[in-house]
């Protein structure tokens, strides 16, 4: 044995000290320019060495030096310094070449029985260039995955692959920023089994031990393969690198892809790339105007703040920002959403399977989200339109620890204010919106977000009345992993949404009016993978309300006016839910969960009792109770069911079934069609019930071209009941007793949508058309008369037809043509038909409700799109966005009115857009 350690010792000592000497070989170079290949093809006929690299890895490097009679390693050094690129020189006359971290090539202090190894050989490989090597356990916990020619061991290693299962879980980021990717598919073709990362990244795969190859793909991102060993349970990071446009037709793997294999019906996510492509008015990208081309999803005008979905009014949608609560998501009377497109990651909706873990709304969510920065390094962008500016900074605090993003939005639309009609040359609009977000890494099992968000309107029109409201959001997250098929998230957060009114102009007559909704909430939700088969969630949510209907002051000393303030109204809406997702075989999979939903109107508050099966009037109040604080004044509970189905025809043919049900507890009362800044809202309590829904739906999904093109046409029916409408001449604001000027309707909406998107090539882009229908009624026996007779009749926001078509066709890497065109049926709206003569005096016989429409809506946009040079050593990004808004100039009708003058009823038409809008918007990324 002695003899074998000296032969050992000898041969790793005369190697050692042949690859010194020749490491020391003078050489000259003189690199321009080059590329990785020409490097290494001249560095290995000078010196007789063997380099080996992945060239993916140093796609982006190239060298520009000059140096003479210097040593190997003395031209690595300067060819990669001041970048992540690293080297590594063995005995054996190879070279190593990595990215951030080298490779230990000596023999381990220990390997032969011994502490320490005083041989001339260790001496030697101490002095080889071996730098950064990482030597801490912790670290080597987690296994790094950065490209796909190499094999990954995963777990404690053994002599011999045992038998059974393991799991490994872990995040799928973006290379280049450290960004987590949301809905990365993994698949494992031996197993047949497939996952996608949530909305964290995150990922948990159960697998038999031993060698598998990983698939993984992802929108905008390169597909790619892993190749790995698995030994037992571990954890293993996946970074993706962004995907370079080919301009040819991709052909991507005909493996089942998240349309055709997610149980979920009615749910679309759009990244930011696609969103950014959609021409809008001004240039500049806006996060609701792009929900609007997908099927299901219409709006009641041009300019609106709100959209409405499968049937349902504006707010019973839940808009969240990092899952915070936004009521009012625009700015600028609606020609802008409240969402910086520069922070946001990506868009989804939810208008059929909406998952358990969300309530309080009956018709959708749309959940937005932020990316978390770079953490990597310091950039930024820019954008400069006709009406807005923009700026974004994000970059690490601590590297690959902590990062930071923040983002802010400002207007200067006056100037364009000005040039309207002299009945608007004095108004007056501005805002802005500020984001912060935080998201830090305690270690591998916890990580902290910190997210933050703030916009502000204010708005003049031609008037001594001025207008204002803002939001105000702030959530704190925990995210702890207990192991690889269990984590949570734990946090809490405030959410405000208020508006004022007022006038100074007359002293007399001067007056603040202000409304705000503050909620307070809590959340704690989990995911566990107990297998590939199952994937269980569960958790609680709490909320509670703070609500001031309205609180009319005096301004100044002279003002007259008398103080009027509207009781606050408190609630509490508490939700406990679990749901599975269980994939019975191969094609058909189930998901069904439940919802316990319980609402508790508190006090203080004064409260009134009716009698039964009369008008709610303050002559038919029976009883008036006042409740203390926290006092609970009524208990609603209820159950929500929430299942769908999937069974898979073919490899890229899918039918899906859903049925969910879903209740409301907070109610916008508005006599518009819109959500206006001065719309009230309204808790329910003992008079007015929560508004309750229903939805069935069945959709196709089919895939073509190998999964380049997608297609799916669905058919839904939902039901609403106790939705608020109000009675004719109905005061809505500073209204003690609103319940006795609403009304109870029942509700029942219907449709069908077909949606094609192609996702690759030169021509992307997305058409969708929407037949719809809803229908309102009232069935509230106590109110008299009855709305329509007690007939059903068209809802404010029916619109039976609405198509979208947008798309992008890609020119060239810089240049791309965008394009889109919406069609919709108008909305309806109440004539006058007749007049008539009473007591005297001429009046106007209206039609029945809604029984008529305004003009059907056309719109055209076009944009041209500039990207700057792709040079990678570049200190700026630039890009422009010129194009035209209605393009033909068509006189869109927002709305019908009609006015008398001199004793004659005038019709006239309001067209927000009549003329084709030219824009130009500057974009820089630095």
């Amino acid at each position: 044995m002695k003899k074998l350690y000296l032969i050992i010792c000898c041969l790793f000592v005369g190697n050692a000290l042949f690859a010194q000497v020749a490491g020391k070989r003078l050489i000259d170079v003189n690199y321009q320019q080059a590329r990785i290949s020409q490097v290494v093809d001249d560095l290995e006929t000078k010196t007789g060495y063997y380099f080996y690299y992945d060239a993916a890895a140093f796609d982006s490097l190239n060298v520009t030096l000059q140096l003479n009679q210097q040593p190997l390693d003395r031209v690595l050094d300067e060819a990669f310094k001041n970048t992540h690129f690293r080297y590594t020189i063995t005995p054996q006359q190879e070279v190593l070449l990595t990215k951030y971290r080298n490779i230990q090539t000596g023999l381990a202090n220990g390997f032969f029985g011994l502490k320490t190894l005083n041989t001339a050989a260790n001496a030697v490989t101490a002095n080889l260039p071996v730098r950064n090597f990482a030597t801490d356990e912790k670290q080597q916990e987690v296994t790094e995955s950065t490209v796909e020619n190499k094999t990954y061991e995963i777990g404690f290693k053994t002599s011999q692959v045992g038998t059974g299962n393991a799991t490994i879980a872990g995040y799928v980021k973006e290379a280049k920023t450290g960004e987590s990717i949301i809905g990365a598919s993994l698949y494992v073709a031996d197993t047949k089994t497939g996952v996608s990362s949530d909305q964290y990244g995150f990922f948990s795969l159960t697998l038999p031990k031993g060698r598998h190859t990983i698939l993984i793909r992802s929108m905008g991102s390169r597909d790619t393969r892993r190749e790995i060993i698995l030994y037992s349970d571990g954890k293993f990071n996946i970074d993706l690198q962004e995907q370079i446009q080919t301009l040819k037709e991709v052909k991507i793997s005909d493996e089942k892809v998240a349309n055709i294999k997610s149980t979920q019906l009615g749910a679309v996510r759009m990244d930011i790339k696609s969103i950014k492509e959609i021409p809008a008015v001004f240039g500049e990208a806006d996060i609701l105007r792009a929900v609007l081309v997908l099927p299901g999803v219409q709006t009641v005008g041009e300019a609106t703040t709100g959209f409405n979905v499968r049937g349902g009014a504006a707010d019973q949608n839940l808009v969240l920002f990092n899952g915070l609560t936004v009521f009012n998501p625009a700015h600028f009377f609606g020609f802008f959403s409240a969402f910086n497109p520069d922070v946001v990651k990506d868009v989804e909706l939810y208008k059929s399977t909406i998952p358990e873990r969300f309530g309080g709304r009956i018709s959708s969510v749309l959940d937005i989200n932020s990316r978390e920065g770079n953490k990597k390094k310091f950039t930024g962008s820019a954008g400069i339109g006709i009406l807005t500016s923009r700026l974004n900074v994000e970059g690490p605090i601590v590297n690959d620890r902590t990062s930071f993003i923040f983002g802010g939005r400002t207007t200067y639309a006056n100037w364009l204010l000005n040039l309207l009609p002299n009945a608007y040359k004095n108004s007056k609009a501005s805002f802005y919106d500020l984001n912060l977000d935080i998201s830090h890494r305690i270690n591998d099992k916890n990580n902290l977000y910190l997210n933050s968000y703030i916009s502000n309107d204010n708005f003049k029109l031609n008037s001594d009345t001025s207008y204002s409201y803002s939001n105000k959001n702030i959530a704190l997250k925990w995210k702890h992993n207990f192991n690889n098929k269990l984590y949570g998230v734990i946090g809490g957060g405030f959410d405000s949404y208020q508006y004022g009114v007022g006038s100074t102009v007359n002293p007399v007559n001067a007056y603040q009016l202000n409304f705000n909704i503050k909620q307070t909430n809590f959340k704690a939700d989990f995911n566990y993978y107990p297998n590939n088969k199952h994937s269980l969630t569960f958790g609680l949510s709490s909320i509670y309300y703070n609500l001031h209907p309205g609180d009319m002051q005096p301004t100044g000393a002279k003002s007259l006016v008398a103080p009027n303030v509207v009781s606050a109204q408190h609630g509490l809406e508490s939700g406990l839910y679990a749901g599975d997702k269980f994939d019975v075989t191969d094609d058909l999979s189930l998901s069904g969960g439940l919802r316990l939903a319980v609402f508790n109107s508190l006090g203080p508050a004064t409260v009134n009792y009716y009698a039964d099966g009369l008008p709610k009037t303050s002559l038919n109040v029976t009883n008036t109770r006042i409740f203390g604080s926290n006092q609970f004044i009524k208990t609603y509970i209820n159950p929500e069911i929430r299942f769908s189905a999937r069974y898979n025809l073919g490899d890229n043919l899918a039918v899906k079934a859903a049925y969910n049900t879903l209740h409301q507890y907070l109610h916008l009362l508005s006599n518009t069609t819109a959500i206006s800044p001065t719309d009230v809202y309204q808790l329910s309590d003992a008079n007015i019930k929560p508004q309750s829904g229903r939805q069935v739906s069945l959709g196709l999904y089919k895939n073509l071209k190998s999964n380049t093109i997608e297609t799916s046409i669905e058919g839904y029916y939902r039901d609403i009941d106790h939705y608020l409408d109000y009675k004719s001449g109905a005061v809505l604001t500073l209204n003690h007793n609103i319940e006795q000027d609403v009304i109870n309707t029942h509700g029942k909406a219907y449709g069908l949508e077909f949606m094609l998107r192609k996702t690759a090539g030169k021509l992307t882009g997305l058409m969708s058309y929407t037949y719809s229908r809803t229908f309102l009624k009232q069935d509230d026996p106590a109110v008299h008369p009855a709305v329509n007779s007690g007939a059903y009749y068209p809802a404010n926001y029916d619109k039976p037809h609405g198509f979208n078509l947008t798309g992008a066709y890609h020119l060239s890497h810089r240049y791309s043509l965008s394009f889109n065109v919406a069609y919709s049926t108008g909305r309806p709206i109440t004539l006058p038909i007749a007049k008539y003569l009473y007591n005297g005096a001429e009046r106007v016989y209206y039609s029945d409700r809604n029984q008529y429409r305004i003009p059907d809506y056309f719109r055209t946009d076009i944009a041209l799109n500039i990207e700057g040079n792709h040079k990678i050593k570049q200190l700026t990004h630039n890009s422009w966005t010129i194009g035209v808004y209605n393009l033909t100039g068509r006189q869109n009708a927002y709305s019908t009115f009609f006015t008398q003058q001199g004793g004659v009823v005038g019709a006239y038409q309001l067209s927000i857009f009549a003329a084709p809008i030219p824009f130009v918007n500057y974009n820089i990324r630095f």
